[in-house]
């Protein structure tokens, strides 16, 4: 490709946007265009950010060059910019947001889960749910795409793989993760006083991806989130039900053979296995019909920036693997 994909980033100061920023600082086929926070509005990339040497500055959600650009990754809270991903369509940019705007196929089960009403109803059917492996050929044609949440990235990748295969039953994903999922906020209860040497769950049947992830596998999941004293990496333990185990053993390993993004292994993987990579890692244990996967993924990356990126490769028909890490740090 002669030509760069113009990018855009609004929200580019929080932890997600911020990983787009890096990724698409280094990316082959792109460049950044614009890039916008009310944070760090005014300064320099450089200065905000000292590792990525770029001059351009901190833009405000409303700069007109976001209409000038190919592609725009919007990475604000739930319904902030519900009405900007509009304006951007109505303007023919394809756009990726990053919040949970768009994920649901039914906007009263988003409505009722994030307790807003939403700002743009009349955009959902257009969005396609960006989980890569599983919508390329939707995502491919998309001018919409809604990145989907990290657990049910981790989550969603193995059980959409056995649903196919066998009648799969009484799903309970009991998942933990990094800090740096909860974002850039300033939270007693994120403090490193309050993280070091402790572990806990939360969000008991009140987390926001356990909708998601029941509205894509058509059937309820009983999800429990922890927070782990790490900044980034999800390993989800995923216990169920098969009808056929051997059926839904064969779709774990060969679901995504090829995949350059999803592997299947035969031991039990570990965060450090994907962490700082595009990658998710799985494995999977019987004892006659009862199953348990572990499967990990990074937060930031697999779970948020790296999947938003590859949607955009994928969009723009460019190779899949392109500005995305997929070795572990040794």
């Amino acid at each position: 490709m002669n030509k760069k994909i113009k990018v855009g980033i609004v929200g580019a100061n929080g932890y997600a946007g911020a990983e787009v920023l890096r990724l698409i600082a280094e990316h082959p086929f792109a460049e950044l265009s614009v890039v916008t926070s009310r944070a760090q509005l005014g300064k320099k990339v450089v200065s905000a950010f000292p590792a990525l040497p770029c001059d351009l500055e901190f833009g405000d959600a409303s700069d007109p060059l976001l209409k000038k650009c190919d592609v725009v990754f919007t990475a604000l809270p739930q319904t902030a910019g519900a009405s900007l991903v509009g304006e951007l369509i109505d303007a023919g940019v394809k756009v990726i947001d990053l919040s949970a705007d768009y994920r649901f196929e039914n906007v009263s089960t988003y409505e009722r889960t994030y307790g807003v009403t939403h700002p743009r109803p009349d955009l959902n059917s257009l969005a396609v749910y960006g989980l890569c492996e599983v919508n390329r050929k939707q995502i491919c044609r998309a001018q919409l795409v809604a990145n989907p949440g990290c657990y049910v990235t981790s989550v969603l990748l193995p059980m959409l793989a056995a649903c196919k295969a066998t009648k799969i039953s009484g799903i309970i994903a009991d998942s933990k993760s990094g800090v740096s999922g909860a974002g850039r906020k300033a939270d007693e209860a994120y403090s490193f006083c309050n993280l070091d040497e402790n572990f806990k769950a939360y969000g008991l049947f009140t987390h926001r991806h356990a909708p998601e992830m029941a509205e894509k596998l058509g059937q309820s999941i009983l999800f429990t989130p922890h927070l782990l004293p790490i900044k980034r990496g999800i390993l989800s333990t995923i216990y169920f039900e098969a009808d056929d185990p051997t059926a839904a053993l064969n779709a774990f390993k060969t679901a995504y053979t090829g995949e350059p993004f999803v592997t299947y292994i035969d031991t039990l993987p570990e965060i450090a296995y994907v962490s700082h990579t595009n990658r998710c890692v799985f494995s999977a244990r019987f004892e006659e019909k009862r199953g348990i996967v572990i499967s990990v993924i990074d937060n930031l990356l697999k779970g948020a920036a790296g999947q938003a990126v590859q949607n955009m490769n994928i969009m723009f028909n460019l190779p899949e693997t392109s500005g995305l890490p997929i070795h572990a740090p040794i």
